[in-house]
């Protein structure tokens, strides 16, 4: 029989979707899964995106431009230069998803072999990402007790070697749900100059940013224009994961025409997905300011609620809608699992989603979990009680 590739061999697991056969089978069984494993928000699309799909006069479906269409692309820079982020159309790539932005990316500035530096926990799919590029990441530690801030400045400085060529954030972070201030982007913005490598920020997260603070893009940093390369998405701003719309915008136009080389082999990002998140640029202020506050309600009482447990260590997210919570058990994998296959309480169980996959480093992450509080308020409060019984059974 052939041999599947070893690149195929190695692509990691989605730690958010592994264990969906088990929620799969409980629900089989008559069971409510509460899932906090997975960041699909349950806020409503905006009516006037879904309206543009609906109402549009198209005849014949035909690709769109390679880098997205034009008229889209000019009001993407508009409402960049409304976040004080300039940036012009030709500067945009508009992707299938920030997924493949950030593909595009790693295939842009990396070779097989290259590495790239990455906070850890991260994203999951940045290993996949990498893993298809034959891209090695190298990750540096940041800790639940400093709430996932930027690690030291020389310990990303220990890890450069010549095959070094970017660091990667996300920004607020996915899965701790860190901000990363103003000081700590211009610290890594002195050591990508320094030693002349990328800067790449994911910001799909950009409008969940809590408590007063604001959010400062890799693109507002001066004298980056060469080394800073942001990803973006539709996805989570408007509530819009299946429309796999994103962009991948530089100011440096060797990457934007080698990204234009990338997304010539996939031939054209989709036509209606375009149409609608166009649409979705129009959405009034109001939305994001309802949006903001229902996340920090929802993130206040995730919070309130997990500190009743003991035993519980949790990271305070600043952004995005997620927390990393560390649990008094050895193996959160294991965990998760036996939650799916044998706690019920009241006929409902909880799906999360075990954090050591979102760790390049063997043996982290094991005792934490990942939660997303995409879910109305009640159903936060019994998820977190359903966890509270769970624990001391579990530990019993």
């Amino acid at each position: 029989m052939p041999s599947i590739s070893n690149k195929g061999i190695t692509m990691p697991e989605s730690p958010i979707r592994k264990l969906v056969p088990f929620a799969e089978k409980a629900k089989s069984e008559g069971v409510k899964v509460i899932h906090l494993n997975i960041g699909q928000p349950d806020i409503k699309t905006p009516q006037i995106a879904l309206d543009a799909v609906k109402n549009n006069t198209i005849s014949v479906l035909e690709y769109s431009m390679t880098e997205g269409s034009e008229e889209y692309r000019k009001k993407i820079a508009k409402y960049y230069a409304k976040n004080n982020i300039h940036v012009s159309a030709h500067e945009i790539i508009v992707t299938t998803g920030g997924s493949e932005a950030l593909s595009f990316a790693m295939g842009c500035i990396a070779d097989t072999k290259d590495e790239i530096i990455i906070p850890e926990p991260f994203y999951a799919n940045y290993m996949g990402f990498a893993t298809a590029m034959g891209i090695r990441v190298v990750p540096v530690v940041s800790h639940i007790d400093d709430n996932f801030a930027l690690p030291p400045i020389d310990e990303f400085e220990k890890l450069i070697t010549p095959k070094t060529r970017a660091i990667l954030i996300c920004n607020p972070g996915n899965p701790t749900g860190y901000l990363y201030s103003r000081d700590e982007i211009k610290e890594l913005a002195a050591i990508v100059l320094k030693h002349d490598i990328f800067l790449v920020v994911d910001e799909v997260y950009r409008e969940f940013v809590y408590d007063g603070k604001e959010h400062y893009s890799i693109l507002q940093e001066p004298g980056l224009e060469s080394h800073a390369i942001m990803v973006d998405s539709v996805s989570k701003r408007y509530s819009m994961c299946g429309a796999r719309i994103g962009c991948i915008v530089s100011k440096n136009q060797e990457i934007i025409k080698t990204a234009l080389k990338f997304a010539q082999a996939r031939l054209s990002p989709p036509t209606y997905a375009q149409i609608a998140s166009e649409a979705a640029l129009d959405t009034p202020q109001s939305y994001f300011d309802d949006v903001k506050k229902e996340y920090v309600a929802r993130r206040n009482i995730l919070i309130q609620e997990l500190e009743k447990i003991d035993g519980v260590k949790i990271g305070r997210p600043q952004g995005a809608f997620y927390c990393i919570a560390e649990l008094p058990i050895a193996n959160s994998d294991d965990f998760a699992q036996w939650l799916l296959e044998s706690f019920r309480l009241n006929g409902e169980t909880v799906m999360v989603a075990p954090a050591a996959g979102f760790y390049a480093s063997k043996g982290l992450g094991e005792n934490q979990i990942r939660i997303a509080y995409v879910l109305d308020k009640e159903s936060l409060k019994r998820a977190v009680n359903i966890l509270r019984k769970a624990l001391q059974t579990y530990k019993g």
